[in-house]
């Protein structure tokens, strides 16, 4: 055989593109997805002495679309390396769902597949649905259109969503290899904005560019109530949006609002960023500009916000404000605000110049956080007058509420036998009036858990003997007592009072004829403190010394009580209405036993007559001190409570009477001291409350009745007084208080509490009967609090204006005091309290808070609201228009954060005078 040279080789190799229908069901059942192109190229076998020979390059074109090769030729030792470049792929590259109602069409020419009527194409991250589609596989582009209905309307607009964007439009044209498209029409929800374009070009995943723009916050994308108007747009979604000459909309009419170019922030995150300042002018400081700042976005924890205020007067105001939250673990905001307020001009008679702030910070922590420890903080510290002088807050109930709380603790649980509890409380208490603050810097708290005596602690305890048990408790305080001008200074920490209080109780109870319930405990409780004081006579007076050191005293005491609970029902038949009264009184008697501790008690000097009299050095300290003579105490209570059976004719399928419930309590309380010499009985008081008209109106009363007359001089006697020609019982006070809630719609009684609001921080209602709070920080807030969306709101009108449906409310509460310690018989106060709210249509509503005082015979504060939901816009008007309060403020803009500068906010604040 002659040996052929290498060069030869490929001229005895034949290529032949083959085509077989297996090639037409994969490219169906695949999407038509191309197969890739192999080709090889191999020599033959040489001999022992091969002729050697340059390799060549294999020139040979493989045009073909899907060659089959079946060549086991070969050539040994000298490889032809094959340099035939594949045809680039074509096709899909991932698998692709589809579907359609009416057909699906395969064009193998064209190389097309249609889709018709409710078509939907899912291609990786592409869902597109639309009437009709269209994709050309050999170009990787997708054409997707409406199509008309029976009645000649377009219906079935394209929808394409890729990732979380989302695209509405007419048409659309899309490549899925280079990711661009052109859009027709479209409609866009971008966070908060919804963008609509004449025709969009989508660059990549991250830019388009849009003529003839539409851009608003509105719900409606069809007919928007405003939106802007740009004739080009470039957006990127998530990010930002760019915009040139820009006009404003506002019911298909242009406004002279424009703007040459604008650039909007879009995120799902926050995003640090100026806060516009609102403008206007007071009647004492001149003109304003205030909430103006700038927020930060520090991290996903926490964040921060800047503001402050400027008058043209001088004054000015600073505001903090941190949110944090940490899943599962914890929550909580810091407010700090610092205001300096100047009156008048330097110089004038009525310049004035004051310097309040306030601190407010909530901490809660999550219950899964950390099961046997928790720390919580409620504060609410500052300048007593900051809530009534403030130029920024207009919050009536605020400035109404004269206290300010606040509370931190750390409380630890631990797992022991028996278990041992500990808790240190940081406490404030601040009078705005008196401007008198109580604080502890801390109160220390530990108990350990009752131990009982007798009886191993899984064993029932049962009886006398096995029921005692032992407890320890611990309180120690460090007790600061000072005023608002002193606040935080050096005398604040010289006045402080420390002490330590240990008590341990020894209890037990049991049963005795089965149906008496009788406890029985002696307590001991050991007083150590750190300030005394000495009663000395120098000059001619008596003077107190403030003693510092430690010193301490112990006392004890003895108590038992016998209870049982007794039922009665009067039945009057089954016939009638009223079947049945239920009774249920649960008295009780108790008696107490405490000896005297006057070895805790010295004598001292009151005069230059030679006059003494008794004290304690305890007196004024952090507890109460010792008692001086001995009680030997008894007890009576008598609790009782009012049920009734009635037929329930409301309820057909009722089998059983309903139960109504006539007094929850009916209450009986007063005592003897057997070791009294004289005015052995205390006063009776006398206590119900009751609910009326399905629970709506709650009614409460409480009245004192002294057995013991009094004398001239208004002091009691020691001699009864149907002795002395009057009754059994001497009314002295009495107090009644009633508060009705009723609404248009049964079991929604009432606008909902909003107990984050500033009032409630302040210890004030939740509710608006004393008048609702202006946020002047953030005016989008609704002036009324309702937790139902208005956009979803739905007119419920029927048979014209008469007959239509309006959603109200109604709250009234009313208070009546009358005194007669002294046979005065009068009525020390007596005032009613009326607030309600309507809605006059779906998205307009009106809502008053007024009162008037009996007594002083004046109408109380009396605030009147109005609010109009213009869907992407609010509008309200907000009246105070007599009082020591009167303000009016006005206020339209757009709900949204995105656009919340974009308002017109106007009002008139109360006249404010500050102090020196």
């Amino acid at each position: 055989m002659t040996l052929q040279k290498i060069s030869h080789t490929d001229t005895k190799i034949v290529l032949k593109p083959l085509r077989t229908n297996l090639f037409h069901i994969v490219l169906s059942s695949f999407f038509l997805t191309l197969g890739s192109i192999q080709v090889s190229a191999q020599d033959l076998p040489g001999k022992k002495n091969p002729i050697p020979a340059v390799q060549q390059p294999d020139t040979t074109r493989i045009t073909t679309d899907n060659p089959i090769l079946t060549d086991t030729t070969s050539v040994a030792n000298t490889p032809i390396t094959d340099t035939i470049k594949p045809k680039k792929k074509q096709g899909l590259d991932a698998v692709t769902r589809r579907k359609a109602k009416d057909y699906e069409k395969i064009d193998q020419r064209k190389k097309e597949l249609t889709l018709y009527n409710e078509a939907e194409l899912y291609y990786k991250d592409i869902e597109l649905k639309s009437g009709i589609i269209v994709m050309k596989y050999d170009t990787d582009e997708v054409f997707a259109g409406r199509i008309k209905d029976s009645l000649g309307n377009y219906t079935q607009y394209p929808y394409f969503k890729q990732g979380s964007s989302v695209v509405e439009a007419d048409s659309i044209h899309f490549n899925t290899k280079t990711k661009k498209a052109r859009v027709w029409n479209s409609r866009t929800d971008q966070g908060e904005f919804r963008v609509m374009g004449e025709i969009t070009k989508k660059e990549n995943d991250s830019v388009y560019f849009i003529k003839g723009a539409k851009f608003t916050t509105s719900k409606n994308m069809k007919d928007p109530e405003y939106y802007f108007y740009s004739n080009k747009i470039k957006f990127v979604p998530g990010k930002k949006v760019v915009v040139g000459p820009t006009n404003m909309v506002i019911a298909n009419v242009p406004t002279p609002v424009g703007l040459p170019f604008a650039f909007f922030p879009m995120s799902d995150k926050a995003e640090s960023g100026l806060i516009f300042p609102t403008y206007g002018d007071s009647n004492s400081q001149g003109y304003y500009l205030q909430n103006g700042g700038y927020y930060f976005a520090l991290s996903d924890y926490y964040d921060l916000t800047v503001t402050g205020d400027y008058y043209t007067n001088g004054s000015y105001g600073l505001r903090f404000e941190t949110n944090y939250a940490k899943r599962y673990n914890f929550s909580g905001n810091l407010n700090v605000r610092f205001e300096n307020l100047i009156t008048s001009e330097r110089g004038l008679p009525d310049y004035t110049r004051a310097k309040n702030y306030n601190i407010q910070w909530s901490h809660n922590q999550d219950a899964k956080a950390s099961p046997d420890s928790r720390f919580s903080a409620s504060v609410n510290l500052g300048s007593s007058k900051y809530f009534r002088q403030s130029l920024n807050t207009v919050n009536v109930g605020a400035s109404l509420v004269n206290t300010m709380n606040s509370s931190i603790s750390y409380s630890k649980t631990f797992r022991s036998v028996p278990q041992v509890n500990l808790s240190l409380t940081a406490t404030h208490s601040q009078n705005t009036n008196t401007e008198v603050i109580n604080m502890t810097l801390p109160t220390l708290q530990a108990s350990v858990d009752r131990i009982f005596l007798f009886a191993p602690a899984d064993a029932p305890k049962k009886g006398f003997i096995k029921n005692i048990n032992l407890q320890y408790n611990l309180r120690g305080e460090n007790r600061i007592q000072t005023y608002d001008s002193l606040f935080f200074k050096p005398q604040m920490f010289r006045d402080a009072k420390s002490g330590l209080q240990h008590t341990i109780p020894l209890s037990t109870n049991f049963k005795v004829f089965k149906y008496f319930s009788v406890s029985a405990s002696t307590n001991y409780q050991e007083t150590w403190v750190m300030n005394t004081i000495r009663r000395e006579f120098v000059n001619d007076s008596s003077i107190v010394r403030d003693v510092k050191g430690f010193d301490s005293f112990r006392t004890y005491n003895f108590s038992t009580s016998i209870g049982t609970t007794i039922y009665g029902t009067f039945n009057f038949g089954d016939d009638r209405k009223l079947q049945a009264i239920r009774h249920v009184m649960r008295p009780s008697l108790t008696y107490t036993y405490t000896p005297s501790f006057d070895q805790y008690w010295d004598t001292y000097q009151i005069d230059a007559n030679g006059n003494y009299a008794d004290y304690s050095r305890f007196t004024g300290g952090l507890y109460s001190p010792p008692g001086q003579e001995y009680s030997s105490n008894v007890g009576i209570a008598v609790n009782n409570t009012f049920e009734a059976k009635v037929r329930d004719d409301e309820n057909e399928t009722a089998t059983e009477p309903k139960k109504v419930m006539l007094l929850n309590n009916l209450n009986f309380t007063t005592s003897y001291n057997m070791a009294a010499d004289s005015l052995a009985w205390s006063p009776l008081r006398v206590t119900a409350g009751t609910n009326l008209f399905k629970e709506k109106m709650n009614i409460n009363f409480g009245t004192t009745l002294d057995p013991y007359a009094i004398n001239n001089s208004g002091q009691r006697i020691d001699t009864y007084n149907i002795d002395n020609g009057g009754s059994l019982f001497r009314l002295t006070s009495a107090n009644i208080t009633m508060n009705y809630s009723v609404a248009s719609s049964d079991g929604k009684s009432g606008q909902g509490k909003d107990e984050d609001s500033q009032t409630a921080r302040n210890g004030g209602r939740t509710d608006d009967l004393f008048g609702s709070a202006t946020d002047l920080s953030d005016s989008r807030q609704s002036l009324f609090k309702d937790d139902e969306d208005t956009d979803k709101k739905e007119d419920k009108s029927e048979g014209g204006f008469y007959n239509a449906k309006l959603p109200w409310d109604l709250r009234l509460a009313y208070s009546l005091t009358y005194t007669n310690n002294n046979r005065e018989k009068k009525i020390s106060g007596s005032s009613l309290m009326v607030s309600g709210n309507l809605d006059i249509t779906p998205r307009w509503k009106m809502g008053f808070s007024t009162g008037y005082d009996f007594v002083q015979k004046g109408v109380t504060f009396t605030q009147l609201r109005f609010e109009r939901d213009l869907l992407s816009w609010r509008m309200d008007f907000n009246w105070v228009p007599f009082g020591d309060n009167t303000y009016w403020g006005f206020f339209i803009g757009i709900k949204s954060s995105v656009l919340s500068d974009i308002k017109y906010d106007k009002r008139q604040v109360p006249d404010q005078r500050v102090g020196n």
